[in-house]
């Protein structure tokens, strides 16, 4: 894949974090920044959510992994890294 590829990959998953998901976790003092995207992998770093329980950080990785699925198909799956 060239690289010219993966920038578009990672502009339009950033996009659609940035337009989408961010807003909705900036309501609860949340956010998230997306660190890459390599062979269908989105690593994000999530930013505090809600005391970082352990359920509402699945339940965040899950929501967002779902929307760039949906949004955008070469998303395999979400990684959250520390």
């Amino acid at each position: 894949m060239s690289e010219s590829i993966k920038g578009s990959l990672k502009e339009r998953v950033a996009r659609i974090v940035a337009e989408e998901v961010a807003p909705l976790l900036q309501m609860d003092g949340g956010s998230v920044e997306v660190l890459g995207v390599e062979d269908g992998v989105v690593q994000v770093r999530l930013h505090n959510l809600s005391g970082c329980c352990p359920s509402t950080v699945h339940a965040a990785i899950m929501g967002i992994e779902d929307e760039l699925r949906r949004r955008v198909p070469e998303v395999e799956y979400l990684e959250a890294v520390p």
